[in-house]
């Protein structure tokens, strides 16, 4: 590996000699297309205001997605560049390397987004998003290219796994009774857990968590629709988010540290508590405030 690994040092330094302000503020801010943070704006805005259905089993798979990520860097265990050279860093990054998490995510998400929409511009834009976070975390040093490749290659058998089996699998759940797909929805979370207790794998757990036990019982008790004039949309957003928030930061800031069991419990609530909002506290909300209309 080691060759390898020197191979993509000697890339990422030829790269790097454009290296300059005004490419790492671009670079950088490319790269927060990629970050927790941007998702948890994006899956609120199609969940809520462009497609429940889609939006809800978007984020189901790209969780899914994030846990397999994090169980593959945990198993290979690979360094970052940065780790070998310290140089080559440009902005901060934790963990294992391989497979790159932006990679492979952006390649769940926008393939998946691109398949949905089904127009080749979009489909263009979407695979010149899903090339530049690649890039930008070649260039900011915090990836190996190698890491990169095996992240999109891995996106991509993933998204063809989406395609094949999401709707026969969503019309198997869907003939269980309600506590079996209790069961199914929360079950994988926790077995996911047990692969893997670090910070990132309880927080993706926690989250699909949330999210796929919450579609269980809004598919069965609320009925929601994303149609509504434009400033119908805007009002859930900015409503809705505000609780993002609230959970995301409000939570964070009263919760035990990380680093402890107690820590790592109520991390797991955190991120399930706003998978839970997203897909069914929010929906009810919007219903009852008469900022969305009945499901047809």
């Amino acid at each position: 590996m080691e060759a390898i690994w020197q191979w993509g040092i000697n890339l990422i330094i030829v790269i790097q000699q454009a290296h300059g302000p005004v490419l790492d503020r671009v670079f950088s801010a490319i790269t927060l297309l990629g970050d927790e943070q941007f998702y948890l704006l994006l899956f609120p805005v199609i969940v809520w205001c462009i497609d429940y259905s889609f939006g809800a089993v978007l984020a189901v798979f790209f969780m899914l997605s994030n846990s397999i990520n994090i169980f593959l860097k945990e198993l290979f265990q690979h360094p970052r560049p940065f780790e070998l050279n310290p140089g080559l860093k440009l902005c901060e990054a934790e963990g294992f390397g391989l497979p790159s998490g932006h990679a492979q995510l952006s390649v769940t998400a926008w393939g998946a987004i691109a398949i949905r929409v089904h127009k080749v511009w979009f489909t263009i834009i979407a695979i010149l998003i899903i090339f530049l976070i690649g890039f930008s975390r070649i260039y900011l040093g915090v990836h190996f290219p190698t890491d990169v490749f095996a992240g999109w290659i891995i996106g991509l058998i993933l998204l063809a796994v989406y395609i094949m089996a999401r709707f026969p699998l969503e019309k198997w759940l869907s003939g269980l009774n309600l506590w079996l797909q209790l069961l199914v929805a929360m079950g994988v979370p926790l077995l996911l857990l047990l692969l893997n207790q670090t910070n990132d794998a309880i927080t993706s757990a926690g989250t699909l968590f949330g999210i796929a036990g919450g579609l269980v019982f809004a598919r069965r008790y609320v009925s929601f629709s994303v149609r509504g004039p434009w400033w119908h949309r805007l009002l859930r957003f900015l409503v809705g988010f505000i609780i993002v928030l609230a959970l995301y930061m409000g939570l964070k800031a009263i919760f035990p540290p990380d680093g402890t069991v107690f820590g790592a419990i109520f991390r797991f609530i955190r991120y399930a508590l706003i998978g839970v909002w997203i897909v069914l506290g929010a929906p009810w909300l919007f219903r009852l405030m008469r900022l969305a209309p009945a499901a047809n």
